[in-house]
């Protein structure tokens, strides 16, 4: 029984954004742990890639979404309800970024990346709520799972101002939808540090070392630290967690401290 409390074997699963970074390392998670998974990015061509290297571990497939709008959003879990007849968890990770100095920062970053991290979760759990509760039962409910961000815990140390407020925007976010949603749906958020990806490329060669020595595990994060943290929220061991924003940082934002 108790390994059962940790499986989604057979269960389907969708995760925007899964065709790189983070996505990709949660998408490969659910696969190797018996998941069906649909994945979906703006470009086909990435999500194609993305399928094939993927189908290595397990049955996945690829359809090509903005999530900023809200058409194509409802045309993907159409897609996906005419092949399955319910979904169990999705993952709202897709999302955009900006740095900019202050006195250069421009109205335009507000729009965009407030629109891909907070707004399209909002409208991708709002159409997919139907198929979702079709999955629910009072012994598994049904997922979703918001990818959020330290920076959204803690003042970043780059000048990322829209981003920042809209991870802080997606963890109140998911509060409010797990109020709203449970028990049939749990909401929760994961909150990732400094993971391997195209999006911290630059951090991570910049400053990489000074990250690794600020954590108190002394490293970054790893695929399997995503892909895990994912899973157990999408498990029947996490039956009793709702509205949780967990960060997945090493330590970084738990243990900061002020030094005088």
């Amino acid at each position: 029984m108790f390994p059962e409390l940790f499986s989604v074997s057979g269960k389907t699963v969708l995760v925007t954004g899964g065709t790189r970074g983070i996505g990709y390392m949660i998408a490969e998670g659910y696969l190797r742990a018996g998941a069906r998974v649909y994945i979906t990015s703006r470009k086909e061509a990435a999500c194609a890639e993305a399928a094939t290297a993927l189908s290595e571990f397990g049955e996945v497939q690829a359809i090509p979404c903005d999530v900023t709008s809200e058409d194509q959003c409802q045309a993907l879990i159409d897609a996906i309800a005419a092949r399955e007849p319910k979904l169990h968890v999705l993952v709202n990770n897709a999302g955009a970024t900006w740095g900019a100095p202050l006195d250069e920062f421009p109205d335009a970053a507000w729009d965009r990346v407030l629109g891909a991290n907070v707004k399209a979760p909002f409208t991708m759990t709002r159409v997919a709520r139907p198929l979702l509760e079709k999955a629910s039962t009072e012994q598994d409910p049904a997922r979703v799972i918001n990818i959020g961000s330290i920076d959204g815990l803690a003042v970043p140390g780059v000048p990322n101002f829209s981003y920042s407020a809209s991870k802080a925007a997606i963890h109140h976010l998911t509060r409010h939808l797990a109020a709203e949603l449970a028990p049939t749906i749990l909401v929760n958020a994961i909150a990732p540090g400094p993971f391997p990806s195209k999006m911290t490329a630059a951090l991570l060669a910049e400053a990489g070392d000074q990250l690794k020595a600020a954590s108190p595990v002394g490293r970054i994060g790893e695929p399997a630290d995503i892909a895990a943290t994912a899973v157990f929220l999408s498990s029947r061991a996490s039956n009793f967690i709702a509205g949780a924003v967990i960060p997945l940082d090493g330590g970084l934002t738990t243990t900061i401290g002020i030094k005088f």
